[in-house]
């Protein structure tokens, strides 16, 4: 996230629009997988804000091998959300409203490594056992559920 992070040093905790992308990932099994997140010690899905130049198909692949060690294999387009659900403020106090791209596909490979700076775990689940709490965009990308 060096694109978002360079801005902050600009614009302090204003409000920024960002891109990004977030992936379903599944295994065999059918199971997703989730990471829990360090900053908000929250479950959600891997994903991350688009740099400069990069797609947001590539956004979502390398935020999964950022954060779990995964790769997967074709992406499938799920949707893309925005608008006022999407506005989310971390708890340093910076704020986004996030335009995210959702792909689902199947991992492909790698060995599952969260990584340690923004993750404390990463794990797949049934989608009838997710665990709690969820981000506010996950529950809202997986489960509908309005922030």
């Amino acid at each position: 996230m060096g694109y978002v992070l360079d801005l902050r040093k600009k614009v302090g905790h204003q409000p920024l629009v960002v891109a990004g992308a977030a992936v379903i990932a599944l295994n065999t099994a059918g199971q997703l997988l989730l990471v829990h997140r360090n900053d908000n010690d929250k479950w959600g899905l891997p994903a991350g804000s688009t740099e400069p130049g990069e797609s947001v198909a590539t956004t979502a692949r390398r935020e999964l091998r950022e954060e779990t060690g995964l790769t997967v294999g074709d992406l499938q387009l799920v949707d893309v959300f925005s608008g006022p659900e999407m506005h989310y403020e971390y708890p340093n106090g910076d704020v986004i409203d996030s335009v995210t791209t959702l792909y689902q596909g199947t991992i492909t490979g790698g060995a599952l490594t969260p990584q340690t700076n923004e993750t404390t775990a990463a794990a797949f689940f049934d989608r009838d056992q997710l665990p709690t709490p969820l981000t506010p965009l996950t529950a809202w990308m997986l489960l509908g559920q309005r922030p």
